[in-house]
Order: structure tokens, then C-alpha cells, then sequence
């Protein structure tokens, strides 16, 4: 098995994505719903498992959610899907020669740091208002 390159990342870039991808009117409602990630006994606050929903949300409120959900079950369901898609869905634990499993990695790195970089906003989904309206109080029933 080859290794895989981990991100470095902070609070920081959790809060300059969370504005890119979701904009001045949604940062805060988005913040809060990533921070309940974190509050259970089983994980622990994180910035990479966090922007691993971020990305895997693109600027959708009902994916955020989902997203934030799978993490609170299994926080590496979101790491693996988010950096290493290509290698958790064609190369995973087989056999393939380490050429082959060097260059999904390095494909997927590529992409995972163009997304962390990039400064424009992901094609924006809409959020239903209906679910958007209630969200703040559904939070926490919506994500345990």
C-alpha cells in the first residue's frame, strides 16, 4: 500500500471555505452546523473532517447536512470520499501495482488542493426554503 499525503489544514481555511462556498448570508448557520461535529464522545473537533464535508456539500445546505451526519457516524466515510475518491472507490484494498496506486493518489491530491485553493464559488444549489427556515432547529435532531 502506498502512502497518502495528509492535509495540513486549520480553523481557518474551515471558515474562508465555509464563506466562498456558501457566501456572507449562510457562513454562520453553516459554521454552526459543522461544529456539532466534534461534540460527541466518539470524535473529536477536527478542521480536515470538516472540510471534508464542506467540499463534499459544494454549496448545497441539504448535503451539509447529510454530510455532517455521515461524519458524526463515521468521520472517515467523509475523509476518504472527499480526498481520495478515485482511490476509495477503484483501488481500496486491492491488489493493484504501486505505479497504479501512485498515480490515483497523486491525481487525487491534485484535486483535493485545487479545491482547497480555488477562490471561486462552487455552482451554487438551492437550498429549499421550507428546510432552510427550519434548519436552525433542526439541527441537532436532523444530525444525531
Amino acid at each position: 500500500m502506498v502512502d497518502q499525503p495528509v492535509p495540513n489544514v486549520t480553523e481557518g481555511d474551515v471558515k474562508r471555505i465555509a464563506l466562498r462556498d456558501f457566501g456572507d448570508a449562510q457562513v454562520a448557520l453553516v459554521l454552526s452546523i459543522l461544529d456539532e461535529f466534534g461534540k460527541q464522545d466518539w470524535n473529536r473537533p477536527d478542521p480536515r473532517v470538516r472540510l471534508a464535508i464542506l467540499k463534499l456539500a459544494n454549496g448545497n445546505l441539504d448535503r451539509l447536512l447529510d454530510e455532517s451526519r455521515t461524519a458524526i457516524q463515521d468521520y472517515r466515510a467523509v475523509l476518504s470520499e472527499a480526498e481520495y475518491p478515485r482511490y476509495s472507490r477503484k483501488i481500496g484494498l486491492g491488489d493493484d501495482p504501486e505505479s497504479v496506486q501512485r498515480a490515483v493518489i497523486d491525481d487525487d491530491w491534485r484535486q483535493y488542493r485545487e479545491w482547497l485553493e480555488n477562490l471561486l464559488r462552487p455552482t451554487r444549489f438551492a437550498c429549499r426554503p421550507r428546510r432552510l427556515a427550519n434548519v436552525r432547529h433542526t439541527i441537532e435532531a436532523s444530525l444525531y
